[in-house]
């Protein structure tokens, strides 16, 4: 591009009408110096093909055939990022079930569980007739069901009474060794969440993914100043490497957005808690095209317009239109993705990101050819994601009725179905595991769907809008292709009205709530990496705010059914801990779980603690509540907190979420061995 555009301007230059002899003389001592500025050369020697002094126009093209050669180079250091992470992730994984398989060996040898004929000698369970025993599939906000007998678990105590009955002291410290201290007071500040920003109440994410951001960041600063010469002369090189990095990052931006993805396959973390990278890199990129374009401008004032290369000719010009159109399109994408425009108008937010997602690749397609390789992989992520997986895999059509919560503005939309198995519906075998899942054949705890009902008006035809499923997973796992058929599944949706789609939602629950709807599901989504975690801890603390609720919920049904599957009597990590404790701002809103619901997870052996109303009672003291649970009174209870691990799981309000991982994170900074997952869509 540069080579034909110097060879066009010298060319027009030299067929030019000869002007006035002043301006010819000033014209034959036009060049470019060797210090990269414009004016009468101080030597005048050879010149090259393009009319530039060649100490010059030589490192210029050299530069510019490195940039083409190094940035590629960018997409080898992800990837080999992203296989570090996974072989992190895999190594947690595989030290979560080593812990659980410990705990199980453990409480063997406690119990003395003998086996014969597939059964249990002590508890009298057979491991074969799963079907056949007390199913929590149907525990959900409006179904019935048996609670299991869990035998070995803790006494549940009443609501009001102490999270452990031992007070909530802090630890005493104890005498360690230093680096151990160091470890733990870097961990402490590696999980710790800063304030939210002043003035903008721009909330932080925790320490240790700001450093992860910062880093990431600073890669793509390092590609793109690596060898670029700061001199005038050189801007088109800058600007070059500029919309090459923008180019390289395209497939990644894509595959963060992606609901359907592999990186969750090798991470363990699904599209949800990557939104933060999708955000910081789409406004990285939004930058890259911003000094780009502005570069390019630059060069044509600088080494064009002097040779008599007008800004409207160099505007008109194809490739330069297609940029600027480029360009204006993910600028606007990056204006309506902010937290102030979603909020406030979330439809016209998804209608326009994916629309203009496709019109900004098609457009580049077009601006220049070395672009189109990443265009491309971009372009078939968008699509695959979109249309083969959205659109047709991922979805399922259900009948579904809705129903107002006595709260008076939350919509309970609850259907109900049998799941077939897999066995039953492809006979099993690889094929059949490999094949993706839609909500139709099962979920597993703490998923999530996408929800459209045409029904409810055509502007609501094409947008799916994203929820937590509040009810227990089936049983057995939708996993399983050898599950029996049918397996029934009730799944109810928590939906808090603001405006849009929430909006029509609850007219129609509050005027026709009788008449069932035809609801499409997209889904489900998440992942199973929080659970794992969770079954390899010997306490869980799950603690939700609001519609948080339906987060832990249904973790909390996870992690009983995780006992009925283990080899011991009474469902196995008989001595592992489990308290649910849940946030309300109005006492109405306790009527999103039912009661009867709550006394299954007590009669299943989660203590159940519902804090008083905060607008009655003020907040509660977070940090005091999981501090109680972690750690004991005195030198003995604190030596046994540190023997002990404990996983928290929190969702709800951003307030909540920081007050639970700063909590966590001083406990850790005084040797416990405590961690936190925190449950929320993006920053």
């Amino acid at each position: 591009w540069l080579s034909a555009a110097l060879r066009f301007s010298m060319h027009a230059a030299r067929t030019a009408a000869s002007p006035p002899q002043h301006q010819q003389q000033r014209q034959d001592d036009f060049t470019i110096s060797n210090n990269g500025t414009t004016g009468p050369p101080q030597n005048r020697g050879p010149k090259d093909e393009f009319g530039l002094d060649p100490s010059v126009s030589k490192p210029l093209l050299d530069a510019v055939i490195f940039s083409r050669d190094f940035t590629p180079s960018y997409n080898a250091v992800v990837v080999a990022v992203l296989l570090f992470v996974a072989l992190v992730h895999q190594y947690e994984r595989f030290m979560n079930a080593r812990r659980r398989w410990k705990g199980i060996m453990r409480e063997l040898q406690e119990t003395k569980v003998e086996y014969s004929s597939g059964t249990i000698a002590n508890g009298d369970v057979s491991l074969a007739d799963e079907d056949g025993g007390s199913s929590s599939s149907s525990s959900t906000l409006h179904g019935t069901a048996t609670p299991p007998d869990l035998g070995k678990l803790k006494p549940i105590e009443d609501e009001a009474s102490p999270l452990l009955g031992h007070g909530t002291s802090n630890p005493p410290p104890v005498r360690t060794h230093i680096l151990r201290r160091l470890y733990w007071t870097i961990k402490s500040w590696l999980m710790y969440q800063p304030r939210p920003i002043p003035i903008v109440n721009k909330s932080l994410p925790s320490n240790g993914t700001s450093i992860f951001v910062f880093l990431f960041l600073s890669l793509n600063v390092f590609y793109t100043f690596y060898r670029v010469p700061l001199r005038l002369v050189y801007l088109f090189v800058f600007a070059d490497r500029c919309g090459l990095l923008f180019t390289a990052n395209l497939p990644l931006l894509y595959l963060l957005a992606a609901k359907n993805q592999p990186v969750k396959l090798l991470t363990g973390r699904s599209y949800e808690s990557l939104n933060i990278f999708h955000r910081r890199l789409g406004e990285l990129l939004c930058l890259l095209a911003l000094l780009h374009g502005a570069g390019m401008v630059g060069v044509w004032y600088t080494l064009l317009r002097p040779f008599g290369f007008g800004l409207a000719r160099f505007l008109r010009a194809p490739v330069i239109l297609l940029g600027l159109l480029t360009l204006l399109t993910y600028e606007t994408l990056y204006v309506t993705s902010l937290a102030s425009f979603r909020r406030r108008w979330y439809e016209a937010f998804l209608g326009l990101h994916v629309g203009g997602q496709l019109a900004a690749l098609v457009l580049l397609w077009f601006h220049h050819a070395n672009a189109r390789v990443w265009v491309g992989v971009a372009l078939g992520i968008f699509v695959v994601d979109r249309l083969i997986f959205r659109l047709c895999l991922n979805t399922s059509t259900h009948v579904a009725h809705a129903s107002v919560a006595d709260d008076g503005a939350t919509v309970l939309l609850s259907t109900a179905w049998d799941i077939p198995s897999r066995s039953h519906t492809s006979g099993g075998g690889l094929l059949a595991r490999l094949r993706p899942r839609n909500t139709a054949h099962g979920w597993h705890p703490t998923a999530h769907v996408f929800v459209s009902i045409p029904s409810l008006g055509s502007t609501h035809a094409a947008q799916f809008h994203p929820f937590t499923i509040a009810s227990a997973a089936p049983r057995p796992s939708p996993s399983d292709p050898f599950a029996p058929a049918p397996t029934p599944a009730n799944l109810t949706l928590l939906v808090r009205a603001h405006a849009g789609f929430t909006s029509a939602l609850l007219r129609h629950a509050v005027r026709r709530p009788e008449t069932p709807l035809r609801v499409r599901l997209d889904g489900p989504y998440g992942t199973q990496a929080v659970l794992e975690r969770l079954e390899g801890a010997d306490a869980a603390v799950l603690v939700a705010g609001g519609s948080g609720v339906a987060v832990t919920f249904a973790a909390a049904w996870g992690l009983v059914r995780s006992r009925l599957r283990s080899p011991v009597e009474g469902g196995g990590r008989g001595t592992m801990e489990v308290v649910f404790v849940w946030i309300v701002r109005e006492r109405a809103q306790l009527g999103w779980v039912p009661r009867e619901r709550l006394d299954e997870l007590r009669e299943a052996g989660v203590r159940v603690v519902l804090a008083g109303p905060t607008g009655e009672v003020g907040r509660p003291d977070v940090e005091a509540l999981v501090r109680g649970h972690c750690v004991g009174d005195g030198k003995e209870g604190a030596s046994a907190a540190r023997r002990k691990r404990v996983r928290v799981l929190v969702s709800g309000p951003d307030a909540l979420n920081r007050d639970v991982r700063n909590a966590c994170a001083r406990l850790v900074r005084r040797g416990v061995d405590v961690g936190v997952d925190v449950e929320k869509f993006g920053w």
